[in-house]
């Protein structure tokens, strides 16, 4: 969808949007530096995924800038808009260097996620009113995943449908072909 970005000025982390937020959308911030993201974690090398929260659909929470996630993470999230989903590549010094994180992540190992912003936040006591309005955001961002989960399935259902249309087709037009060589030659 997007052109790739080269974040770094050096090619260690280049991000792609895939998905654009609305223009309105909350940015990462010294006020809201608490991020919640979906992602699936890719080796670039083999394509093999080796993390994600898609499968049992949980969220990750960070502080951003603290270095409490790889480099590219920090550098990645700050530029991106809740609800956005970017391709975010990173080189091994911006992910797990040479040494790697054994035994999914090898060393020196070029990593590709898709990650969506799902929600930023402030810290905890900092602005939002009680533990009902917390309660009230986690219940809509699992609606929001909910959402997305049945919006997914329901195109893989209408892939599966033109895939089944097709494969019904071509033996059509196969069993009309063995059909024309039957018969009395004129």
């Amino acid at each position: 969808m997007g052109d790739t970005m080269d974040l770094t000025g050096d090619g260690g982390v280049l991000k792609t949007i895939v998905r654009r937020a609305k223009p309105d959308a909350l940015v990462p911030s010294e006020s809201l530096p608490l991020v919640d993201v979906h992602y699936e974690g890719i080796l670039a090398e083999t394509g093999e995924v080796f993390d994600t929260t898609h499968e049992d659909n949980t969220i990750f929470s960070f502080e951003v800038g603290k270095g409490s996630v790889i480099k590219a993470w920090d550098v990645a999230l700050k530029t991106m808009k809740v609800g956005e989903v970017a391709k975010i590549t990173c080189k091994p010094d911006y992910a797990y260097g040479s040494a790697g994180s054994p035994p999914d992540i090898p060393p020196d190992s070029t990593l590709i996620f898709e990650v969506e912003l799902v929600a930023c936040r402030p810290r905890k006591g900092s602005s939002l009113s009680s533990v009902s309005d917390e309660k009230a955001r986690l219940e809509e961002l699992k609606k929001q995943r909910e959402l997305a989960a049945a919006v997914k399935e329901e195109e893989k259902k209408k892939r599966d449908e033109a895939k089944a249309a097709a494969a019904a087709r071509i033996q059509a037009k196969l069993e009309a072909k063995k059909g024309k060589g039957k018969g009395k030659a004129k």
